[in-house]
C-alpha cells in the first residue's frame, strides 16, 4: 500500500509540523547530524504536497529531555495546535521522538485521530483513525520506552560498578586533575595549589568561612576557578574568594582524600499546573552510594574534615551553640537556662554600658543576671584548671603567624611568576610577526602592553604585602609571657573574642541552675571531657537600700524635704546599697521607686502661693498659668513636683501685665487673697 495515498487534500490544506528535539545540551553541540536530519524533515514535507509556508519548524525542546512532556514548550505547541485543528500532519525523526513516555504518546495518538492528523517519520506514514496504524505505533511507543529503560539500567550499573572502584570520572573541584592514567591528583600548578591550601589554612586559623573570605581579601589574593562548558571548558580563571566558594571547598570531601558517589537523590513532584518539578536532595552520610577513604591525596585528613564540618554546623546561627562575636559578654552564646532549658540572650544597658544575660522566652522562674557575675566566676574556674601548658600553645600560635605570612607572600610570588610568563610569551608572539603584517602587529602590541600592565600591578601587590609583614614574636619573649595565663587573660591587647575562643576549647556550655534565694546565683559548668563543675556566687545587681534607711525615709518623707533626710541618714551613719553617704537625689530615687511621696502643701512656702490661688486672684483659668510656666515667661519656682509662685508686687505687675497683653483672656472679677498658701 502507498503510504502517501494516506496523505488527503484535507490534511495538505492545513500545516505541517516539523518536531526537532535533542535530550540535552551536550547532544545539541555534538551530535549535529541527528539535527540536521531532523531539520531536514521540512524537505520531505514540501515533496509530500505541503506548501512552504505550511511548513511550522517547532525546535523549542532542543536540549530538553523527553521523559516529561508537560516540561517541553515545544510539545505542548503541538498539542493546543492540533486540539484547534490546524495541523494536518506531525513529521518527526522516529516516532520515539515525540514522546519518551508511553503516556505522552497514547495521549498525542489520541488526539491526532480525533483531529484527523497524521504522525509521520521515516518508516512511513501513520493514519490514526486506521485501526492497524494505531497498533503499529502503540508497539513503537512501548518498544522505545523499554528501549530507554534498558539503556538507562545498563549505563547507571557501569557507572555504579566503576564509582565502587574509585574509576568513574566525575568533574573535579579546583586543584585536583586526571592524570594520563585516570588517576586524581593534585594540579600540578603551584599557584593553584598554594591558593586551595591558603584556604583550609585560613580557616583553621579563624574559624569562620567569612574571616576566611576578609582574609584574602585584605592581602589582595584571588582564588582560582575551573570552568567546565563552553568555549573556556576545563580552563582556570582567577577572580575574588566568595562565601559561597569557601562553603563550597570546605563541605567538598575530595579535598579530604576521599572518593564519594550517590550524594544526592532525585525528587520529583507534580505541580499545581501539571508540570513535573525535578529537584536534587543530599542524602544522609550513611546513605551515599560509595565513599572511599584515601582514594587519592588530599589537601586536609578526613578527622580535619570532619572537624570543620562540625565548625561550620557550630557556626550556624539557627540552632547549636552561637558563634564567637565582638561583644564583652564572655559566656554568649553557650549559656542556657536551667529554668525552662532554653537559650540565655544578652541585653546591653544604654545609659551605663552594663551586659546583662536574660532568658530569650523567659518564664515566671527565669533568671536575669548581671554578666558580669557569671562571667568572673566562670573565667576564674578556668584559669584555675588550666596548667601553665600553654608555652606551647603561644608558641605554636608565633609559627602559624609566620607560616602565614610565608602563604600570602608566596601567593603573590607565583603571582608574579605568572603575569611574568604571560608578558614574556606576549612579547615572543610580537616579535615573530612580520612587519607588515600591521593590523596583527597592533593587536599583539596591545596584549603584550596588557600583560606589562598585569605583570606591574602583580610586582606592586608583591611589595605592598611585603611593606605590611607584622613583626613576628620572639620565642624567648613569648615563654616569658605565655607562662602566666592569668596576666595574658588580663592584657589590654587580648580581645573579648579572644577570650570567648580559649574558653570555648575547653568549656561545653554553662547553665544557670535554679535557686531559690534570689540573691544568690548557683552557675552549671560543663566541660568538653564530660565533667561538670558547680559554682555558687553572691548576685550583683544594683544597690539596695538598708532597711533602717527606708523606714526613716517612709517616716519623714510627707514632713521633710529630701535634703532633711539625706542629712538624718547621714547623721544616722547609713549608707546607700553601694556603699554611698546620702545625697538629695539618692533620697528622691527612693521615693520614685518606693512611691513615697511628700506632702504637697510642704511646697508652698510663707509669701509663696500655688498656681491655683493666683489664677484665682487674676480671674482666670489655671491652665493659661500652666501654658506661661511651661514657656518660662512668668516667675515662679517647682518644688516637690509643684509649682510655687512668689506673690510680691513685682510678681503680681508682671502676671497682670500678661493677662492684660492677652485677647484670649477675659478675666472675671478677682477673689482677694485667703491668707496662707494651701491647694
Amino acid at each position: 500500500m502507498n503510504p502517501t495515498s494516506k496523505i488527503t487534500a484535507s490534511h495538505l490544506s492545513r500545516l505541517a509540523i516539523v518536531y526537532v528535539r535533542q535530550s540535552t545540551s551536550a547532544q545539541v553541540r555534538q551530535n549535529t547530524e541527528s539535527t540536521q536530519r531532523q531539520y531536514a524533515l521540512a524537505s520531505t514535507a514540501a515533496e509530500l504536497g505541503w506548501l512552504a509556508e505550511q511548513i511550522v519548524i517547532v525546535d523549542a525542546d532542543l536540549g530538553v529531555s523527553g521523559r516529561f512532556g508537560s516540561e517541553r514548550e515545544g510539545y505542548r505547541e503541538i498539542v493546543a495546535r492540533l486540539c484547534m485543528g490546524e495541523v494536518g500532519a506531525v513529521f518527526g525523526l522516529e516516532v520515539s521522538r515525540l514522546g519518551r513516555s508511553n503516556a505522552d504518546l497514547t495521549r498525542l495518538m489520541e488526539l491526532a485521530r480525533l483531529t484527523d492528523t497524521l504522525l509521520i517519520d521515516t518508516d512511513g506514514v501513520y493514519d490514526l483513525a486506521n485501526v492497524n496504524d494505531r497498533i503499529l505505533l502503540g508497539l513503537k511507543g512501548q518498544m522505545s520506552e523499554i528501549e530507554l529503560h534498558f539503556l538507562l539500567g545498563r549505563l547507571h550499573g557501569a557507572k555504579v560498578a566503576a564509582a565502587h572502584r574509585g574509576e568513574l570520572r566525575h568533574p573535579l573541584p579546583v586543584g585536583y586533575v586526571y592524570d594520563e592514567d585516570g588517576q586524581i591528583v593534585k594540579d600540578p600548578d603551584e599557584q593553584v595549589r598554594r591558593a586551595v591550601e591558603d584556604l583550609f589554612a585560613e580557616f583553621q586559623r579563624t574559624g569562620s568561612a567569612l574571616k576566611t573570605v576578609r582574609a584574602f581579601h585584605e592581602t589582595g589574593r584571588l582564588f582560582p576557578q575551573r570552568a567546565w562548558a563552553g568555549a573556556w571548558a576545563g580552563t582556570i580563571k582567577w577572580g575574588k574568594l566568595t562565601h559561597a566558594r569557601v562553603a563550597q571547598a570546605l563541605k567538598n570531601p575530595t579535598y579530604a582524600g576521599v572518593y564519594t558517589f550517590g550524594k544526592t537523590r532525585e525528587v520529583r513532584r507534580v505541580l499545581p499546573d501539571g508540570t513535573v518539578s525535578s529537584t536534587r536532595r543530599r542524602r544522609a552520610r550513611e546513605d551515599w552510594a560509595v565513599l572511599i577513604q584515601d582514594h587519592h591525596e588530599g589537601y586536609v585528613t578526613w578527622a580535619e574534615f570532619l572537624a570543620t564540618e562540625a565548625k561550620l554546623a557550630a557556626n550556624n546561627t539557627g540552632r547549636g551553640a552561637r558563634p564567637v562575636r565582638e561583644g564583652t559578654a564572655l559566656c554568649q552564646g553557650i549559656i542556657l537556662c536551667g529554668t525552662c532549658g532554653g537559650r540565655v540572650g544578652t541585653r546591653c544597658s544604654r545609659k551605663d554600658s552594663k551586659v546583662t544575660y536574660l532568658c530569650a522566652e523567659p518564664t515566671a522562674g527565669c533568671r536575669t543576671v548581671i554578666a558580669d557575675t557569671v562571667d568572673d566566676a566562670v573565667a576564674a574556674l578556668l584559669l584555675k584548671t588550666v596548667t601553665p601548658q600553654q608555652i606551647q600553645v603561644a608558641l605554636a600560635a608565633a609559627d602559624e603567624v609566620a607560616d602565614r605570612q610565608v602563604r600570602t607572600h608566596r601567593a603573590a610570588e607565583l603571582a608574579v611568576e605568572r603575569a611574568r610568563y604571560e608578558a614574556d610569551r606576549a612579547e615572543r608572539a610580537f616579535g615573530q610577526v612580520e612587519p607588515e603584517n600591521r593590523l596583527v602587529a597592533k593587536t599583539l602590541e596591545s596584549r603584550w602592553e596588557a600583560k606589562l600592565a598585569a605583570l606591574a600591578e602583580a610586582e606592586a601587590a608583591l611589595a605592598t604585602a611585603r611593606a605590611v609583614k607584622p613583626p613576628v614574636p620572639d620565642h624567648d619573649a613569648l615563654r616569658a609571657l605565655a607562662a602566666d595565663l592569668p596576666r595574658l587573660w588580663d592584657a589590654p591587647t587580648t580581645s573579648p573574642r579572644d577570650r570567648k575562643r580559649l574558653l570555648r576549647t575547653l568549656i561545653a556550655d554553662v547553665t544557670l541552675l535554679l535557686e531559690q534565694d534570689s540573691d544568690i546565683v548557683r552557675i552549671g559548668v560543663r566541660w568538653h571531657t564530660g565533667a561538670t563543675d558547680e559554682l555558687v556566687v553572691q548576685r550583683r545587681g544594683p544597690g539596695r537600700t538598708p532597711p533602717e534607711a527606708l523606714e526613716i525615709i517612709r517616716k519623714h518623707g510627707a514632713t521633710h524635704s529630701n535634703v532633711q533626710i539625706a542629712k538624718m541618714l547621714n547623721d544616722a551613719g547609713l549608707r546607700t546599697g553601694k556603699n554611698l553617704r546620702f545625697t538629695p537625689r539618692h533620697v528622691a530615687g527612693v521615693r520614685g521607686i518606693y512611691k513615697i511621696f511628700t506632702s504637697r502643701t510642704m511646697a508652698v512656702r510663707d509669701g509663696e502661693i500655688s498656681v491655683k490661688q493666683a489664677a484665682q486672684l487674676l480671674g482666670i483659668p489655671a491652665d493659661a498659668i500652666y501654658n506661661w510656666l511651661r514657656h518660662g515667661q512668668v516667675p515662679a519656682h517647682s518644688r516637690a513636683r509643684r509649682w510655687c509662685i512668689p506673690w510680691d508686687s513685682a510678681t503680681q505687675e508682671v502676671y497682670r501685665k500678661k493677662v492684660a497683653g492677652s485677647f484670649r483672656l477675659k478675666p472675671n472679677p478677682p477673689v482677694a487673697a485667703t491668707g496662707d498658701a494651701g491647694s
